[in-house]
């Protein structure tokens, strides 16, 4: 891992991904999100808040959505991290004719890939 990134508090919380209404501590979950997606990576694009949007209300739903990652959090954390990393890529591979900044940067850039999938991580539930 490297030395110089820094995981957001956020990898060990929860947020509903279905929608409806957040309370207000969720709100500020939100806001530290983007606000650490910002800090990490907002050099990397002109508009770094609707990427970081676009992973927390488009990405993270649909891999929340994936059969095989909702059947794989029954089980053991590890089938879970695995099939999340699985139905994540899958989904990112969605993104190579509608954002491929983001989806260069996902495959390329090894940091960001894996704060994408730690923040994502989050967001569903795991």
């Amino acid at each position: 891992m490297d030395e110089h990134i820094v995981r957001p508090y956020f990898a060990k919380t929860r947020l509903d991904i279905p929608g409806g209404y957040k309370s207000e501590p969720e709100m500020d979950r939100l806001s530290i999100i983007i606000k650490s997606f910002n800090e990490q990576f907002g050099t990397l694009f002109t508009d770094a808040d609707r990427v970081s949007k676009r992973i927390r209300d488009e990405i993270a739903p649909q891999v929340a959505a994936d059969p095989a990652y909702r059947d794989a959090k029954d089980n053991t954390p590890h089938t879970a991290r695995m099939a999340h990393d699985q139905a994540l890529a899958r989904v990112m591979q969605t993104l190579l004719r509608d954002d491929t900044q983001v989806y260069k940067q996902y495959v390329e850039n090894e940091s960001f890939k894996r704060f994408v999938s730690d923040m994502v991580f989050a967001l569903t539930g795991s």
